[in-house]
């Protein structure tokens, strides 16, 4: 073969390894990118901003498959516009957790034989920070692990002293605003943790208890009486009501009356309620307003009392009953005992399967319980971050989750800010010695012998601040305006409700700040323009991957597995606006077998000179050459609007087909002919693939970069792909011609190949042949590719047409004359058809038999007969062409 390479691109293609194995460079080339302060971002650049903050991950966890969903995709984001000019910063940062974090630490503490108490608010925080800093790298080196491009000199920490400042000032000018308020209210109670939990953190599970229907009243038919059903016995304790439909005729002459209460002796009314649903049960409930919030609702509806029988650790307390101190599944068995032994329990029904919220962190039940607590009024928060979707200021994509995000934040309730823990941010409020209050920011001091709230703020308050007090708010700093507002917010679907909905109404409580809007025409900023949500990762057979199943992946067994670059290129190639995504270890296979295929491709390139350059003169190209470098054009101008448009799989789509399927199947091929032809063709071909495949890399180098940064650097002698220009578009013309006829070239070949194969020729066995047609269908400069690929030679003189193969093209018809004598192995041909019609003759008599049984046909849907037949017309068809094959082979 023929080449024109210079020295260095053989000496480029010795210098890779033999074989791609990741885990012997990822690591390397991720350190080098950082000590080289490519990932650093200058908020003092002349270039446009483009800006993304991490989603902080749980600084007691690991990254898990939705985590490296999230990480792929934001990083192929940022690579992308890094590469295209723009000043990129991703930020990135860990939360607190609040929650999750002091149960680790009292956890640790709890193997000695401690608890928090033993050491104190101020030793045990100390202990937490302690923890935080052994903990926290673990994400940080999954991160580097997978290749994420973030700023680490800007990484930020939910407590930092800056996000704490942050926090303080933004709780003041609410509190200041009267959206901060005190209340006594019901909330979701972890007698585990004692303290109020978020909505986020219940999970609700279905679980066997039982349905236990119970008399109130009198025991006498003859006097008034009313049954009720309940799945947790023992909150009747604090029962104030019962309540029945205005218009049920069943009880409309009690409405108004009292009725027995069957343990505390004290008389309770009976309200009248449109809540109450007439069709369940006996239509009369039992209202326990501090234990239900249904309950409450109604008990402020019609101002009944709410007494707390439960104290912070689920224990019954201050009914002045025998069962005061009973923890509350003792009393709910308890309680029962008693009214069964009195003849109160009418009927019982056991197991009764319903649905029960748990308490994420902990795991037991949670408890609703009326509780004093911190709130935000959302009202006019919610409509704000309402009104931002509504007029175009932030768009969701996909555009088809707008109308939850509206449902969410148009029918918002008040939002419970306060925790009882220790570790988190503590609430701003210090209470004076006469009962005064008064709301501190983070420069003022307060009067000495005041005390501080002792509730922490729930982490979403903070973390919802995340996008701007990360770049230095309340301050005015040369980030926020460079980089705020940030150009996008990547997160799953399942989060739209808690976490963006937080930032959207922080964002726009401050969003007409001047540290904000300097600079910026005084315009109101929200905290991001676009709002990206993807699905949740599934497993190849489309079940939510979960600890409970045992089919979750851990994401660096894959990256040890099949490398960084075939799992990034996995999540990216699924992950479509707001669907779900199913993976598994074919997924990754298939992944690290096309990062496999480009790393060969590329040393097939460069051991035959390929480098980029300059394209020759258009006119000197091949049909081929310009037929590869216009579908670069068209396929880089696909990716460049999927990538717009969020529509990571469709460009991973693109690319996968044009590199595999077109470049390496086809181009890489044909140019091995015109490599052969001349010293000026191979030169020539040489610039082509090598420019091509230049491109190629570039375009990829957002989702799998660590192979596309080795395979470009030894390509191109460049510094580096992570800075490298992305492609644009050349400007010229298709070559409509030059594209059919490499159609028509590939189709010519394609048939000969399938005629071969039903032949069962070995794909290297040579065939004489003689191409008829083949300058009439404008496809004389691919005699010797059509030769070279489909496996044929020149006829010779003893040359005799024993097969003939016609193929229409746009142009014309070629016709193939072959000569097989000899190249084939008649007798393993005929067991190998005789094998095959076997099967195919079993598939007709089975379905043959099916679509002759009258009771099938009577009972089947028409769908499966339908499917049925079509499998058996198959069936016919391939029993008469390998009949016929081998009725040909028994004459020769």
């Amino acid at each position: 073969m023929t080449s024109a390479a210079p020295d260095n691109s053989r000496n480029r293609a010795d210098a890779l390894p033999k074989s791609w194995n990741p885990s012997e460079v990822e690591a390397d080339l991720y350190e080098g990118w950082v000590a080289a302060g490519y990932f650093g971002a200058d908020a003092t650049s002349g270039k446009p901003a483009y800006s993304i903050v991490l989603p902080p991950p749980n600084v007691t966890g690991t990254l898990h498959m939705g985590h490296a969903l999230d990480h792929t995709l934001m990083d192929t984001l940022t690579r992308r516009k890094r590469m295209q000019g723009y000043e990129v910063l991703w930020l990135p940062g860990m939360d607190h957790a609040g929650i999750a974090t002091q149960t680790v630490v009292e956890k640790q503490l709890a193997v000695d034989g401690k608890t928090k108490e033993d050491f104190g608010r101020e030793l045990f925080i100390d202990k937490v920070w302690d923890w935080k800093r052994e903990s926290g790298g673990a994400i940080q080196a999954q991160m580097r692990r997978l290749g994420d491009g973030v700023d680490w000199s800007r990484d930020r920490f939910t407590m930092d002293e800056g996000l704490s400042r942050a926090v303080r000032t933004i709780f003041k000018k609410m509190y200041d605003a009267g959206l901060i308020y005190r209340a006594e209210r019901l909330v979701n109670w972890s007698p585990v943790l004692k303290t109020g939990i978020s909505d986020l953190e219940v999970d609700y599970k279905d679980v066997d208890g039982e349905l236990v229907s119970l008399r109130y009243g009198s025991l006498d038919d003859n006097e008034p009486h009313v049954v009720v059903a309940t799945t947790r016995v023992e909150t009747m304790l604090g029962d104030t009501a019962v309540a029945v439909h205005p218009d049920d005729p069943r009880y409309a002459a009690m409405i108004g009356s009292t009725v027995y209460h069957p343990i505390t002796g004290t008389q309770i009314p009976i309200i009248a309620d449109d809540y109450v649903d007439p069709e369940f049960g006996t239509g009369a409930v039992k209202i326990t307003p501090a234990h239900d919030p249904n309950d409450f609702e109604m008990g402020l509806r019609h101002n009944l009392p709410m007494p707390t029988i439960m104290d912070e650790g689920g224990r019954i307390t201050g009914t002045g009953t025998e069962f005061d101190g009973m923890d509350r599944f003792e009393a709910r068995v308890k309680v029962r005992e008693r009214l069964q032994s009195e003849g109160r329990v009418v009927a019982e029904k056991r197991p009764y399967a319903h649905s029960v919220g748990h308490s994420e962190r902990s795991g037991e039940p949670i408890e609703p319980r009326l509780s004093m607590q911190w709130w935000v009024k959302v009202e006019s928060l919610a409509k704000a971050a309402g009104d931002a979707v509504r007029e175009g200021d932030v768009k969701i994509h996909p555009a088809s989750q707008e109308p939850r995000w509206f449902d969410w934040v148009d029918n918002m309730h008040d939002w419970c800010i306060s925790r009882q823990l220790w570790w988190g941010h503590r609430i701003p409020i210090w209470y004076g010695p006469e009962g005064e209050i008064v709301c501190l920011g983070p420069d003022e001091e307060a009067p000495e012998g005041w005390v501080q709230d002792p509730d922490v703020l729930d982490t979403w308050f903070s973390s919802g601040l995340w996008p701007f007090s990360t770049m230095g708010w309340p301050d005015a700093t040369p980030e926020l305006a460079k980089f705020y507002p940030t150009s996008v917010l990547v997160t799953g679907y399942d989060i739209l409700f808690f976490w963006v909905a937080r930032m959207m109404m922080f964002g726009m409580f401050v969003s007409d700040d001047p540290v904000l809007t300097v600079g910026k025409g005084g315009q109101k900023q929200v905290p991001f323009e676009d709002v990206f949500l993807h699905g949740l990762i599934r497993d190849q057979f489309g079940k939510k991957m979960s600890k409970s199943r045992g089919n979750g992946i851990d994401p660096l067994d894959w990256i040890n597995s099949y490398g960084a670059d075939a799992l990034r290129f996995t999540l990216a190639r699924g992950a479509q606006p707001g669907g779900d995504l199913s993976v598994g270890e074919p997924h990754a296979l298939a992944s690290r077998s096309f990062v496999t295929k480009l790393f060969n491709a590329t040393k097939f390139a460069l051991m035959n000179g390929a480098r980029s350059g300059e394209l020759p003169p258009r006119e000197t190209l091949t049909d081929t050459d310009r037929w590869i470098v216009d579908r670069l054009d068209e396929v880089r101008a696909e990716v460049d609007a999927a990538f717009d448009a969020y529509e990571f799989g469709k460009a991973c789509e693109a690319l996968y087909h044009f590199a595999w399927d077109e470049l390496c199947d086809w181009y890489l091929e044909l140019s091995k002919v015109q490599f052969a032809e001349s010293d000026a063709r191979a030169e020539s071909t040489a610039v082509v693939l090598g420019t091509v495949l230049d491109a190629v890399l570039r375009l990829l180098h957002p989702v799998i970069p660590f192979v596309t940064e080795t395979l470009w650097k030894a390509l191109t002698g460049g510094e580096s792909v992570v800075v490298a220009p992305w492609p644009t578009a050349s400007g010229v013309a298709t070559d409509t011609v030059a594209a059919q006829r490499v159609a028509d070239a590939q189709r010519l070949i394609t048939e000969i190949r399938r005629f071969r194969s039903d032949q069962g020729l070995a794909d290297k066995q040579k065939v004489k042949a003689t191409l008829v047609g083949l300058d009439e269908a404008g496809l004389g400069g691919f005699a010797g590719s059509v030769a070279n690929l489909a496996r044929l030679t020149e006829p010779g003189d003893d040359f005799a047409t024993t097969a003939e193969v016609q193929v229409r093209l746009s142009g014309a018809t070629v016709t193939v004359q072959l000569d097989t004598s000899g190249a084939i192995d008649l007798d393993a041909e005929r067991r190998r058809l005789e094998k095959d019609l076997a099967v195919a003759q079993k598939d007709l008599d089975t379905t043959t038999a099916k679509l002759g049984n009258e009771a099938f046909l009577a009972k089947a849907p028409q769908q499966v007969v339908d499917k049925i037949t079509g499998r058996r017309d198959v069936a016919a068809a391939e029993v008469a062409r390998i009949g016929a094959r081998l009725a040909e082979l028994s004459g020769k």
